[in-house]
């Protein structure tokens, strides 16, 4: 059995002193979650509001789902964009994935702001397929996303294909015809199973290591309004006409709204006295998956890149079906130039109720399934026997239907949400965070297909 280690975590200061609650206090927001949604829902609300803000964590910063990832950076949903069109509309469609994207700017506001010095490597995400399915699932997507007018996505589809011609006519502006050893290429595989390839704009990056750096700096620049308790349990929240009341174990938080911005999986009970009831089993919705990645060190004779893999027997369409995913960026070791290849495709649902701890061990036959593919698709130099430096697993939380929840909860605005990760976390997570101070500074929002239902 190998140990739970992840690269993003590895790169953290080790030193850095935590500070846990030791005493009752009062506060205008308490953000529950210190990943990449709660610290850059703090970052916005520090930035655009006069709010004291207090962010906690159970555990360490950056230390849950943030510093558990695969590091791709990516504007997309882990499900059909025709299927969101049907439930909300082309409009809010349209809006939702605008709104993805104007993440990007607000990274580099952050960047720019706290004058991070760590790597964020831009490149193309690339997302091969093999058969007619999936690339009709695909087509429907790149239509909406450019009706949406986003400029950045490409299709392409090889002329050896053998559905070619099934491909319905309505389509045929939306991709070009090229050589397959094109595809092959942008996927770096000698795997000519693969016919067709999505591709959009992408970036890697360590979250774990942007939160601890965005959180450095909120600490100096807003010593008066801003505070990080770490390794700090909240056991219940207990919300009123207008306050919330968050039990810590032997202290408590007094504080005008409460924003949770966790994976939603956490094992705490909310109660609502100012209102109609909010659901005791509020997490029981929020789907726990597993997630394992492995990565090595290679010399840097490549760029960045992000690619995903959806072989033969890959169903886009449904919750359950795996693909592999890998990215490629600097090692941030500084002793040599180095890339990290990490790759992750193998899944595990857990009971709602099964508790996840980060000091699972991880299973030796998943490193053997990630080995096989990165010998088919990427590596397939039969010598090379790779030395996995790093193993790691996450959990992620998967809403009902796999949008994150951004917003006012509609039986007590004093509580809002900025979670939900549903297997792509971190471009959401940063509009989420600047979409939830926008709320605190009092501005009236359109409705968003993000909004809590009631």
């Amino acid at each position: 059995m190998r140990i739970n280690k992840s690269p993003w975590i590895h790169q953290l200061d080790q030193e850095r002193k935590t500070t846990v609650l030791k005493n009752d206090l009062d506060t205008d927001i308490a953000i529950v979650g210190a990943g990449i949604a709660g610290v850059s829902t703090a970052f916005f609300t520090l930035k655009y509001t006069q709010e004291r803000v207090v962010l906690l964590d159970q555990g360490k910063l950056a230390h849950g789902a943030t510093g558990h990832n695969a590091g791709q950076v990516v504007a997309r949903f882990e499900r059909p964009l025709r299927e969101i069109e049907k439930e909300f509309g082309f409009e809010n469609t349209k809006d939702a994935l605008q709104s993805l994207h104007s993440a990007w700017l607000l990274i580099e506001e952050m960047y720019e702001d706290a004058k991070l010095g760590i790597v964020f490597s831009h490149t193309e995400g690339n997302i091969g397929f093999s058969n007619l399915y999936q690339v009709l699932l695909a087509l429907q997507d790149n239509e909406i996303e450019i009706l949406s007018g986003l400029v950045h996505t490409k299709f392409f589809v090889s002329d050896n294909a053998p559905f070619l011609k099934d491909i319905p006519k309505i389509y045929q502006n939306l991709y070009k015809i090229v050589p397959q050893s094109e595809i092959l290429k942008k996927m770096e595989t000698e795997d000519t199973s693969f016919y067709a390839l999505y591709s959009d704009q992408a970036a890697c990056m360590n979250s774990a290591l942007f939160c601890q750096e965005v959180v450095l700096y909120l600490l100096k620049k807003y010593p008066e309004r801003f505070l990080l308790f770490e390794n700090t349990r909240i056991n219940k929240v207990v919300l009123t006409t207008n306050h919330a009341l968050l039990d810590a174990e032997k202290h408590t938080i007094n504080a005008s709204k409460v924003i949770l911005c966790t994976n939603g999986f956490e094992n705490f009970e909310i109660f609502n006295k100012g209102g109609l009831e909010i659901n005791k089993n509020f997490h029981h919705s929020v789907q726990g998956t597993v997630g394992y990645m492995s990565a090595y060190i290679e010399k840097m004779n490549k760029m960045p890149t992000v690619i995903a893999y959806h072989t033969e027997d890959t169903d886009p369409s449904k919750d359950s079906s795996t693909y592999f995913y890998l990215t490629r960026r600097p090692s941030e070791n500084h002793e040599k130039k180095d890339n990290l290849i990490c790759v992750g495709g193998p899944e595990i649902d857990i009971d709602d109720r099964a508790e996840y701890l980060r000091d699972y061990e991880y299973p030796d036959e998943i490193p053997a399934k990630i080995d096989q593919f990165i010998k088919k698709e990427y590596d397939s130099d039969p010598n090379h026997k790779i030395d996995y430096e790093f193993t790691w697993h996450g959990l992620m939380g998967y809403t009902p239907n796999r949008i994150r929840l951004i917003g006012t909860e509609p039986k007590n605005p004093v509580l809002l949400y900025n979670l939900g990760c549903n297997g792509i976390g971190i471009i959401p997570s940063v509009y989420g965070g600047r979409r939830i101070s926008k709320i605190l500074a009092g501005e009236r929002l359109r409705p968003s297909i993000f909004d809590p239902k009631g």
